[in-house]
């Protein structure tokens, strides 16, 4: 059996294991908070246009900005391999440098303060 088969096989037979043991220890009790559409806190019978603090986006944004830090930073051990590993580290501490000094300009603005 060649590898691709094998790996094939493998997987196929590890998610279709995974799937069933969820299937089987699952709890399937739903009450009737958890069958109500408004599980998320919100008030079902107040405005439906309330207004989000800017300071959840700016979070969220940030969120985002550092997982992408991740995404770009992941391929790295392979990157050191490339023919010039010194270039790849440069720009690998320009990337994380430009992401420190940006969260330390939004610490220093007051950008992640939830209340003021």
């Amino acid at each position: 059996m060649n590898t691709l088969t094998f790996m094939l096989t493998l997987s196929l037979t590890l998610s279709s294991m995974l799937t069933l043991l969820n299937a089987w220890l699952a709890q399937t009790n739903p009450d009737s908070e958890k069958l109500s559409p408004y599980e998320c806190g919100f008030d079902p019978l107040g405005s439906a246009r309330l207004p989000f603090s800017i300071r959840f986006f700016l979070v969220a944004i940030l969120f985002l900005l550092f997982d992408l830090e991740i995404a770009l930073l992941l391929p790295l051990p392979w990157a050191i391999q490339l023919q010039s590993p010194l270039t790849t580290l440069t720009w690998t501490i320009t990337i994380i440098a430009l992401l420190t000094f940006g969260l330390i300009y939004e610490w220093m603005q007051g950008g992640l303060e939830w209340a003021e």
